[in-house]
């Protein structure tokens, strides 16, 4: 039956024929690493080379893809084109042996040189030249990592360890030396269909990025941590740079989302349903920090956001919404056969406003149709799990923080503490006001360490 997923999905995809894979011919592939690449010259090779740092037994198993792409003018900026006619140069030349261009930016000629003596296989594929380029209907990042991933999918040994591993990558994030192994290890040992890498954003020298991304990596964590103290099985970070599965699990779901932002979140959330998302702990990717506008957010949006100035960015969830979240899948893990109204009832009991939350979902009219089709409790707590999944958990979030519980400050001028649900973290710094930068950071290294799941 799994495999019959896989060759469904392969005979349904088209990507092949309109943009082939460029690759030189080699040994059996038994892992992927699909890295999207937009006007990344200056960051995709030194990306590419801390791969190539990893042992050569593990870069002979593996093969990096790079997709390069835009959309079509106007829709796509002329620098962006002529970075990526340039990129596809220089990816032409490490693909297939060929010298390096002596006009190339010395930082980027080491990094041909260091990628080209190493065992890392690489190829792309051109999303960027006149007549390949992605449709401006078909979104941005999603569509590119759908293209390799398909691209993967096909080429990737199904009989290799966990059935094949698809790993994503983005242009700008560097990776530990045992990065390969380490996620190939994960799959084989726990047999999970996907997993996310731990991760930690590149620490920047300029005081105004530092504390932006300082804030932005507690706010993602102090989120993760709130589920986890909840019992949600969807505690788990969802950063596109982080993202494994294997060739089955992606199947499975159908591929990758053509999403032009949350692409990451979105896949991640189909994955759960099929199967537990596993934490790589034993090595970390390393995103960039860097502000971007070119989608409505994530990292680069929020970076761009903090540094505007245009909201205060110091602020988390307040810790009694998991509170309520956490009261909320507990009653539905010990009772989930009931009629409807009695859990709404039960619902108004731990907080109306949960309550209000579920009708406005229509969560009676979709419960008894779940509980009808269901053969027993426990598929109906299965059900459940997937029906109240990861974006309904999110909007919940979102709705008690609207309607009850706004967001709070990070740092604690009175006390010192950082608010998280179900437990303080106790910085060493004076209260009294936001900390500076490195004191930030240091508070975000404690974070790190304490709850590396997140």
């Amino acid at each position: 039956m799994k495999a019959r997923n896989r060759e469904k999905y392969l005979r349904n995809c088209r990507n092949f024929q309109a943009r082939p894979l460029v690759a030189a011919a080699g040994e059996r592939i038994e892992q992927a690493v699909v890295i999207p690449a937009l006007a990344e010259r200056d960051s995709l090779f030194r990306t590419l080379a801390a791969i190539a740092r990893n042992p050569a037994s593990d870069l002979r198993r593996t093969l990096v893809i790079c997709v390069v792409n835009n959309h079509r003018p106007p829709h796509a900026d002329v620098a962006e084109i002529r970075n990526n006619r340039e990129t596809l140069s220089i990816l032409q030349s490490l693909v297939f042996g060929h010298p390096a261009n002596p006009d190339l930016p010395a930082g980027i000629r080491t990094e041909f040189y260091r990628i080209a003596e190493s065992a890392l296989r690489l190829a792309f594929i051109d999303a960027s030249s006149p007549g390949v380029e992605i449709p401006e209907r078909d979104g941005g990042v999603g569509s590119a990592r759908k293209i390799g991933m398909d691209a993967a999918l096909r080429v990737v040994d199904s009989r290799a360890t966990g059935g094949g591993v698809i790993c994503c990558l983005d242009a700008d994030t560097l990776v530990e030396e045992n990065y390969l192994a380490s996620v190939r290890a994960h799959f084989r040992r726990t047999g999970v269909t996907a997993a996310v890498t731990a991760y930690a954003h590149q620490k920047p020298d300029d005081p105004g990025l530092l504390a932006a991304i300082c804030c932005y990596e507690i706010f993602l964590r102090a989120y993760v941590i709130g589920l986890s103290h909840a019992g949600s099985p969807y505690a788990f970070h969802s950063i596109g740079s982080t993202m494994a599965c294997t060739l089955e699990g992606y199947a499975a779901v159908r591929g990758m989302n053509r999403r032009v932002a949350a692409e990451d979140f979105h896949f991640l959330n189909k994955l759960s349903k099929i199967g537990e998302i596993g934490v790589v702990s034993e090595t970390r990717v390393f995103p960039s920090p860097r502000p971007s506008k070119r989608v409505p957010f994530g990292t680069g949006q929020r970076m761009n956001r903090f540094l505007t100035g245009g909201t205060d960015e110091y602020r988390l969830y307040d810790p009694r919404i998991f509170d309520i979240l956490k009261k909320w899948l507990t009653s539905m893990e010990a009772a989930s056969d009931r009629d409807p109204e009695a859990i709404l009832a039960d619902a108004g009991r731990i907080h109306p406003q949960l309550e209000a939350y579920l009708r406005a979902g229509r969560f009676a009219a979709g419960w008894s149709v779940i509980r009808k089709n269901s053969k027993d409790p426990g598929q109906l707590r299965r059900q459940f799990s997937v029906w109240f999944d990861g974006l309904k958990t999110l909007r919940l979030v979102h709705h008690l923080s609207r309607s009850t519980y706004p967001l709070v400050p990070m740092f604690d001028g009175s006390t010192g503490d950082i608010p998280l649900a179900g437990r303080l973290l106790y910085p060493k710094w004076s209260p009294g006001g936001i900390p500076a930068p490195e004191e930030q950071y240091r508070i975000l290294e404690s974070l790190r360490a304490d709850f590396p799941y997140s």
